[in-house]
């Protein structure tokens, strides 16, 4: 059993809270950019109400624990430990509701190279309690505006997680996907899935687009976010995004092992 202290004491040596690899910079751009609506950044997400810089600030503040200072705009941004952890409780919870009432579920990612095994552990711990873990719109083509534009992405499913992956051939050792903000690959899924067999899932779990644009369809949605990702929390405080977890999503795959055993133990789904 990973205790909350021990879990703590790994958020801080790995990074995952306290000061992060994320620059305050680019954390207040993204809050420039989310006032402004830009697509970028919404994830897919359309705010009930405008949010202006300041108001972002706030919130950033109040859900991760960012500075709340509009004077503070360079270093290393920061996460406070506290908030990730009581947001991890909360979404063990959703976890645990959903194996309760026996809920179909859909993992997708748009950091494959960094969450993959996160959200992979979590699929079968479900997948084993009785959930049923949906797969809909393998290997379907989604056109995804990217900074080199327009590019064809395949929606693949690895270990029950659904990614985007560019066609053609992959290298033996290259990364298991694309990293995407896009909210489109969600869509398609859901889209499959309303006409498949179980129809919508009970509970969408991931990150970037995949939560905010379940959210915003009325889908159950929890996930990981950073503290250059506000779509996610102001999903969370309008109502559209049941828990948003506030964490750095880029770091080594292997330092989210210990999340997954922590949130596993507290939804009682321990393997």
């Amino acid at each position: 059993m990973l205790t909350t202290g021990a879990l703590r004491a790994h958020l801080l040596a790995a990074r995952l809270a306290g000061p992060v690899a994320t620059p305050r910079e680019v954390s207040l751009r993204s809050y420039r950019l989310f006032a402004a609506r830009d697509p970028r950044v919404t994830l897919g997400l359309y705010p009930e109400r405008v949010w202006d810089e300041r108001e972002l600030l706030g919130l950033m503040a109040e859900r991760c624990g960012v500075s709340g200072d509009p004077g503070h705009v360079s270093g290393p941004d920061v996460i406070d430990p506290e908030r990730t952890l009581a947001a991890l409780d909360a979404f063990a919870v959703r976890l645990g509701e959903a194996v309760a009432r026996g809920a179909s579920v859909l993992f997708g990612t748009g950091h494959p190279h960094r969450l993959l095994g996160f959200y992979a552990a979590l699929a079968d711990a479900l997948s084993a309690a009785g959930c049923t873990v949906l797969t809909p719109a393998q290997g379907r083509s989604v056109d995804i505006t990217t900074r080199f534009g327009v590019r064809t992405h395949l929606l693949e499913y690895v270990r029950g997680v659904a990614l985007m992956r560019e066609p053609g051939v992959r290298l033996p050792g290259s990364e298991p996907g694309a990293h995407t903000h896009s909210p489109l690959p969600v869509r398609v899924a859901l889209e499959a899935a309303a006409g498949g067999s179980y129809g919508l899932p009970g509970l969408v779990v991931g990150d970037h687009g995949w939560v905010c644009g379940a959210g915003q369809l009325g889908v159950e949605a929890i996930g990981l976010a950073d503290t250059d990702d506000p779509a996610l929390f102001v999903g969370e405080a309008e109502g559209r995004v049941s828990v948003a977890v506030p964490l750095d999503d880029a770091v080594r795959p292997d330092y989210y092992r210990p999340l997954t055993r922590y949130v596993l133990n507290r939804a009682l789904l321990s393997q």
